[in-house]
């Protein structure tokens, strides 16, 4: 299939290098390569940094001739690859175009040398969606996605003992390999216990302090650990979204994976798989357009919650709640709805229930008809 970032990075390709990351096996080399039509791994222009012969090739400056698109494939993790892809973008940038992929934030793995600003755009490649998928997506679709999570190779299968252990060796690829090439860590084991842990964590305001207590570590190290794991597109934490007159949460976060079929409890997981098309939807707008999306949640002190708060250039645009099935309309976003300058709200659910209540200027909506309204 043709995933969703293949036009935009064409086009971008035509002015600019495109740094494309998001998390790994997310399908990041195979859209890179659709874009050289019939080419596979073994095609002149794909170039991986983990090919020892590879590596070779490129740090003494040797491009292959004859190809206009040039694709780098890992190479953030050379100490020095802002400097090697500068040199190579600025010699040859009116003959060939370079497409840059990571299985981490290229925004982030800046090891030293001269800025790149003003010479890229950057990417963020998510997991499959429901409207990536279908344009008009069923419950079916959304019942799959559900179960094996977004990412091409366990949805496609649909095989529950491949999933489970195309899980496993996915995030110890994550850590033995991405982890340790990027990052000076010594207590792998406690990072492999850390992801274990984080699946129990999801949806709720996340202490770093009862984390540091289960992996008898400090709490700036448990952050920084955090900070790593999201940098490797494990695991994403977003922010509470206050206001001066409300008695809101304003520091704790809230976590969520990448992949959500890691969540066990189906509540969980069903906001986790919105929370993951959501920040689809504001990383898609900030990378296309260049607004400044946020994505955020609303808690108050007394506990009363919202899941999810959108933000475009600083401004609210719409909220959600989530219910795994059909419920009478939240009383907290009655609450709100008078309380805040969000203008929207919207109740997501996996039933067929669809209506509006205009008091509070709320839809209770099904998520694939939400997903189909917004093409998430």
């Amino acid at each position: 299939m043709i995933r969703y970032l293949a036009e935009p990075i064409y086009h971008d390709l035509k002015e600019k290098m495109v740094f494309l990351g998001g998390p790994r096996q997310v399908g990041k080399t195979t859209l890179a390569l659709g874009l050289i039509k019939g080419a596979n791994e073994t095609h002149p222009a794909y170039l991986n940094w983990d090919v020892r012969a590879t590596q070779k090739l490129i740090l003494q400056g040797g491009l292959p001739a004859e190809q206009p698109l040039i694709i780098l494939d890992e190479i953030h993790k050379y100490k020095h690859w802002r400097n090697l892809i500068k040199g190579f973008y600025d010699q040859y940038k009116s003959q060939k175009q370079f497409l840059i992929t990571g299985s981490a934030r290229l925004d982030h793995y800046r090891r030293g040398g001269d800025s790149l600003q003003g010479r890229y755009h950057y990417y963020r490649l998510h997991p499959l969606s429901l409207h990536e998928l279908n344009n008009a997506p069923q419950k079916s679709d959304m019942e799959t996605l559900f179960k094996f999570g977004g990412f091409p190779e366990p949805f496609f299968k649909q095989n529950t003992r491949h999933w489970k252990r195309w899980q496993r060796e996915r995030q110890s690829r994550v850590i033995q390999e991405d982890l340790i090439n990027l990052e000076q860590v010594k207590e792998v084991s406690q990072l492999h216990l850390l992801a274990q842990l984080l699946p129990d964590r999801v949806g709720s305001l996340l202490s770093l302090n009862n984390l540091r207590q289960d992996l008898s570590v400090a709490y700036e190290t448990a952050d920084k650990w955090i900070t790593i794991l999201e940098n490797l597109y494990y695991c994403f934490r977003i922010m509470p979204y206050g206001l001066p007159h409300l008695r809101a949460v304003k520091k704790e976060k809230k976590l969520y994976l990448w992949d959500w079929s890691l969540c066990q409890d189906e509540s969980v997981r069903f906001e986790s798989m919105v929370a993951s098309h959501l920040l689809k939807y504001c990383h898609l707008i900030e990378d296309t357009e260049g607004d400044d999306m946020a994505l955020n949640f609303l808690r108050d002190s007394t506990g009363r919650e919202i899941d999810f708060v959108v933000n475009r250039n600083g401004k609210p645009v719409f909220a959600v709640e989530c219910k795994t099935g059909f419920h009478t309309v939240s009383k907290n976003i009655a609450y709100f709805s008078t309380r805040t300058n969000i203008p929207y709200y919207y109740q997501v659910h996996m039933g067929d229930k669809d209506y509006e209540l205009a008091a509070s200027n709320t839809r209770v909506i099904p998520f694939t008809r939400f997903c189909q309204l917004l093409k998430l």
